[in-house]
């Protein structure tokens, strides 16, 4: 199991969390974390956004009607 300080809103304090024996096969990098003092459960992520380019436009002006 891996241990972890982080802050527990339960406890209302920096407290050691640990990952249960995961069944989805994450191993020690599973991102669900107890705390070992009241046993309140946390999901740790992490989000990746690719890096995006943005195309510059040209502005087209509006065209009259006839």
């Amino acid at each position: 199991m891996s241990h972890r300080e982080l802050y527990c809103d339960v406890c209302e304090g920096v407290a050691l969390f640990e990952a249960p024996p995961c069944v989805d096969g994450h191993g020690i990098d599973c991102p669900e974390l107890i705390c070992t003092d009241c046993g309140a459960a946390v999901v740790v992520s992490a989000f990746a956004f690719p890096v995006t380019r943005l195309v510059a436009r040209r502005r087209q002006p509006a065209r009259r009607a006839a």
